[in-house]
């Protein structure tokens, strides 16, 4: 089970948020407050979106080859792991009768699925900004 920055954060106002609930005020009012608490959620969510943008295109344009490369090289090193461990590693054992594969920890599925999310997202804005400018 992976949590979203969003959940993350939802998570550490929660208290707030329970607060908020218990008020001695008008339904209008903890409506008021509530809307404020997701506006800042969204907002806080939103910079830091940015920010880890800003840090991987900073990293991707950097001068240093290992700088610039490492997010890719570790995407293929997951790449390859799957490969052995779903095609390699099954022919290899029922041609040869051994095999080796390599166990994939939950928190390396989460972060391979952050890593192609970010990168099916990424690609879907650019192209919607794309369809939107008229570059199609």
């Amino acid at each position: 089970m992976g949590f979203g920055i969003k959940d993350i954060i939802k998570g550490a106002i929660e208290p707030v948020t329970g607060l908020i609930n218990n008020m001695h005020t008008s339904d209008e009012e903890k409506m008021k407050i509530q809307l404020a608490m997701d506006q800042l959620v969204n907002t806080v969510t939103t910079q830091l979106i940015n920010a880890q943008g800003n840090i991987i295109k900073a990293e991707a344009e950097s001068e240093h080859w290992l700088t610039a490369t490492w997010r890719p090289i570790t995407a293929l090193v997951f790449v390859a792991i799957i490969a052995n461990n779903y095609i390699i590693a099954p022919y290899t054992g029922a041609f040869f009768g051994t095999s080796v594969t390599l166990e994939i920890p939950p928190e390396m599925w989460e972060l391979l699925k952050i890593m192609i999310g970010g990168y099916v997202v990424s690609r879907g804005v650019e192209k919607g900004i794309d369809k939107y400018k008229g570059n199609r």
